[in-house]
């Protein structure tokens, strides 16, 4: 198989704003972190200046990489949760699947519902490029590492030693030159964490540079797209799990030879969710219209002709913390709103609160109680620190050219209010077009959902041979079929993580996606068939004879 679609390495890390040094002046302290290899990345390709999450945690984040559309329209927007999403809802790999792309995943899914079987090739910590049994077949390869995640902050010192071993004397960041944002108070629990946090980061790099040494290796650089970003922003408080640019403000960079002009800057809005329809607009295939990706360049590289002009996200349930905001962000304004004003912005958060950096701040604030308790003023936390652990407004405004860490709340600046309606107006239109799920009760989608609480399983596919070509069908509308003349064999048992994210099942068998009718391996005396759909449990195999027996 030949093709000039490009390969596609997409490669993604955890929990990281644009600190990266080809970011050095577009985001305050990106110059604090060694990144030799994302930068030069970045001088061969685009980069993108105003790239978003739309929601500033994982699950729900990745549930609208991987299929293009907002968590609020789909029911995948309450952090760790199996939702059931409308039956035209696919992963976007599936489609490149269906025209010819060989799809890896390598790391966890963590979608928000049971990642289906037939969304890669294969999927697994040993997954690879290489593992396409074609070595002229184009490649979608996914990376997910894991090595900026928030936990490895409170890694103990032996731990992160060995975590970051490949660093240099010279990529050890000090922490007395930490670019502490103003809303983290300057003790030495915060300054080791943003040291920690660079030498993750440099550490990652590492990474990324062997994954792009071995696409130099194999002799596929200047036919392959590369893609990297992170899911949404730094695991400190006030960043992840909040809808502040520290929570949803990503690096995106764009390597393309030979398309993408090397060097180039993009300084529009657009979501990390808008690389499903790019990546299915340069491999050939017309983005599904209900998706709400749109490209950010088509075939020969060329940018929209209308740019977004506003980004929207969100923060729903996070765990056991029970809150909603909404964001709007026009590059130069950013406009929150939220339904729970009675509620402080760090709830109780049973994972959180074990981190070093969240025990600091509980740790001040109670310190300050006491000081209250005999007469003193509170002097362990600035203003702008303690509002943390306060209520919210209703309503927040920023100015970021001015403001860039969103320290100065301008809702009821008289000079702002018609900026304020503006995104306010636009706020609500969004939720109109998209409807917005979090304003249903979660227990009544669950119910909707899991109707007594009984989880739903795809109807078994149904396959016939016309002619020399094989059929197959499933009741269960929006349901993929995969088939495969592997037989049965004992499969591994799935940890209880891989339950939480949702990853495939470990299945050693090789499943193809059926995308029409097919011509059936020769030789194969009987293949097995299986269904699913988002949200759904798969179906039960079903096997067809194909020399006449009966199954």
């Amino acid at each position: 198989m030949t093709s000039e679609r490009p390969n596609i390495l997409w490669i993604t890390t955890h929990d990281i704003n644009p600190d990266l040094g080809a970011y050095r002046g577009v985001w305050p302290g990106a110059e604090y972190a060694d990144t030799p290899h994302l930068d030069r990345l970045a001088a061969q390709g685009v980069r993108f200046d105003r790239a978003y999450a739309v929601a500033p945690v994982c699950a729900p984040s990745r549930s609208a990489m991987i299929t293009g559309m907002f968590p609020t329209a789909i029911g995948t927007h309450q952090m760790r949760s199996k939702a059931v999403p409308p039956p035209g809802v696919r992963c976007f790999t599936e489609y490149l699947r269906a025209a010819g792309y060989h799809c890896s995943h390598n790391g966890m899914t963590d979608h928000q519902f049971f990642t289906p079987f037939t969304a890669f090739d294969r999927f697994g910590p040993q997954a690879h490029w290489r593992d396409r049994r074609d070595p002229r077949q184009p490649f979608f390869a996914a990376f997910h590492g894991a090595i900026t995640h928030e936990s490895q902050l409170a890694l103990d010192d032996d731990a992160f030693a060995r975590a970051t071993a490949r660093l240099t004397p010279r990529q050890r960041h000090d922490p007395a030159t930490a670019p502490l944002p103003p809303y983290y108070p300057d003790t030495p629990v915060f300054r080791q964490a943003w040291a920690r946090y660079a030498d993750l980061i440099s550490a990652m790099d590492h990474w990324v540079g062997d994954l792009l040494a071995q696409l130099e290796e194999d002799g596929l650089a200047d036919r392959t797209m590369v893609v990297f970003c992170s899911d949404h922003g730094v695991g400190l408080p006030r960043a992840k799990r909040l809808p502040y640019e520290s929570g949803l403000r990503e690096p995106l960079i764009v390597r393309w030879p030979g398309t993408l002009a090397a060097g180039s800057v993009r300084s529009d809005p657009v979501y990390l969710m808008d690389l499903a329809a790019t990546l299915l607009t340069v491999a050939g295939i017309a983005p599904p219209p209900a998706m709400h990706a749109r490209p950010l360049f088509d075939a020969t590289g060329a940018p929209p002709a209308v740019p977004r002009t506003v980004v929207f996200g969100h923060r729903d349930r996070m765990d056991e913390q029970l809150d909603r905001s909404r964001t709007a962000c026009d590059g130069r304004f950013r406009y929150l709103q939220h339904a729970h004003p009675d509620r402080p912005y760090l709830q109780h958060h049973h994972y959180a609160d074990a981190l070093p950096t969240w025990r600091e701040l509980r740790r001040l604030s109670f310190e300050e109680a006491n000081q209250l308790a005999v007469g003193q003023p509170p002097d362990r936390l600035t203003p702008l620190q303690r509002r943390l652990l306060q209520a919210k407004p209703a309503e927040e405004l920023y100015d970021l050219a001015m403001d860039p860490h969103e320290t100065v709340n301008l809702a009821q600046d008289p000079a702002h209010a018609a900026t304020l309606r503006r995104l306010r107006d636009a706020l609500a239109e969004w939720q109109r077009d998209v409807g917005d799920l979090g304003l249903i009760d979660e227990a009544t989608l669950v119910a909707r959902w899991r109707p007594a609480g009984v989880v739903p399983v795809t109807a078994p596919p149904q396959a016939e041979r016309v002619g020399g070509r094989l059929l197959a069908s499933c009741a269960t509308p929006g349901a993929s079929i995969g088939w495969t003349d592997d037989p049965p064999c004992e499969r591994a048992p799935s940890s209880p993580f891989a339950a939480i994210v949702g990853d495939p099942p470990a299945d050693p068998r090789y499943w193809r996606l059926v995308d029409g009718p097919f011509v059936p391996p020769a030789g194969a005396a009987r293949l097995w068939f299986r269904a699913q759909r988002l949200g759904y449990l798969p179906s039960d195999d079903v096997a067809i004879a194909l020399d006449g027996t009966s199954p």
